[in-house]
């Protein structure tokens, strides 16, 4: 039984949780750590694969460990525990860590990079120490394994990340690579551009319906709306890139190669062609406008080559982008969601800028009555400024940056 790891930001667990389920994927609680079912990770959800999918096995198992890379919209890396070891000395950390397999996923040319460790509530915490004993427990396996004393490390980076937590180590291999919001269509961004994972995060809080006009006021690069697409059209963020895993010694077989070609086939037979869409953004500034359109024309770009991959010459919808300031703008619909990352404190000279920007961004209310609005920010005083208590708010946590989300639900 394989266990994963995704990450995500935190806040985000449960909308991460949701899209794990709708995947087929099975929840493990407390992060399959039975020692920790009282105290939910936080920024990451653990989980193995389907009843059905281990039954099958092989190459079965591994098409979805690329699914969950290739589909996931809200998680920002998937790894793959390799080792829980109970541990409250390094020697019985560095045994463990040498007593995996490790050469039957390594090539004999890989560099491996543990790159970060986390500790809480346990004995051994020193990051830096256990760092440098997990490094020497994989070198050891595969010195052992493959008879050599040292190796090339002139080949494929692998990344190793390490949770220390209430005395056991998790010891987890990255199948993802570059992180998840990196789809390969944004090649330009304005001055602060959400993370692409983010955005998705709060596109399905809000538990949107592909029918529901859709629009960003503050579009900027354009990353709010165009995630919104490849939501409404069921469009796989991960098939414009390749991951990690790919390198990885059990996915270079003929046989595994043909289960992740079925599986990007899955994707793209997935994708819906034959529904109503309405989805716009706006800025004031013509310069990210342009940036916005060609970031939107190459994530559907992407998806129209994947379904000629099967045959199809479907084209996806591009959003619709014009310049136009909130004040000047009218809802185009009578009803929809207003979804907007508007610009926050450290985009603006001063606070107070922001504080005057978000007290006349109070008209919205007003020219998107019927609508539903959404803004994420750093600002604690929004809703002060705004003149308006949201109906539901949630902090999201992303990078090192504190945000708060705020729901304000649709006059009626």
């Amino acid at each position: 039984m394989y266990t994963l790891v995704a990450l995500c930001a935190i806040g985000a667990e449960k909308v991460l949780s949701n899209e794990l389920k709708q995947l087929g994927f099975v929840l493990l609680p407390g992060g399959g750590d039975p020692s920790a079912l009282s105290r939910p990770p936080v920024g990451r959800v653990s989980f193995r694969l389907s009843g059905e999918d281990e039954a099958r096995g092989g190459a079965a198992c591994l098409a979805a460990l690329y699914r969950a890379n290739l589909c996931l919209r809200t998680a920002d890396r998937v790894y793959l525990q390799m080792a829980l070891i109970p541990c409250r000395d390094f020697d019985a950390l560095f045994t463990g860590v040498a007593a995996v397999r490790w050469h039957d996923w390594f090539k004999k040319d890989f560099k491996i990079l543990v790159d970060k460790v986390r500790v809480h509530a346990s004995k051994l915490s020193s990051e830096t120490t256990i760092q440098s004993v997990v490094h020497k427990g994989i070198y050891e396996s595969l010195g052992k394994a493959w008879k050599m004393s040292s190796l090339p490390e002139t080949g494929s980076e692998v990344a190793i990340r390490v949770y220390m937590e209430h005395d056991a180590a998790s010891i987890l291999l990255d199948l993802s690579g570059m992180p998840l919001h990196r789809r390969g269509y944004r090649t330009a961004g304005g001055e602060a551009p959400i993370r692409e994972t983010l955005a998705s995060v709060l596109i399905q809080s809000l538990a949107w319906r592909r029918k529901t006009p859709f629009h960003d006021a503050f579009c900027g690069s354009g990353t709010i709306p165009i995630e919104a697409v490849l939501y409404a059209h069921n469009i796989a963020p991960g098939l414009g890139r390749s991951f990690a895993l790919e390198h990885l010694v059990p996915f270079t077989t003929a046989e595994a190669k043909a289960a992740l070609e079925e599986e990007r086939a899955r994707a793209a037979s997935a994708i819906r062609t034959d529904c109503l869409v309405r989805v716009t953004g706006s800025d004031i500034d013509e310069k990210v406008l342009v940036s916005a359109r060609g970031n939107a024309e190459r994530a559907c770009s992407i998806a129209g080559r994947a379904l000629q991959t099967i045959g199809k010459d479907s084209r996806i919808p591009r959003p619709d982008f014009v310049r136009a300031s909130f004040e000047e703008l009218a809802a185009p619909w009578p009803e929809g969601l207003l979804l907007s990352n508007p610009p926050w404190g450290e985009r603006l000279e001063d606070a107070d800028s922001a504080r005057a920007l978000y007290s006349s961004m109070h008209r919205l209310f007003k020219d998107f009555a019927g609508w539903d609005l959404a803004f994420i920010t750093s600002n604690t005083s929004f809703e002060d400024a705004i003149g308006r208590k949201a109906d539901k708010r949630k902090k999201f946590k992303s990078g090192n940056l504190d945000t708060v989300f705020y729901h304000f639900s649709k006059e009626r």
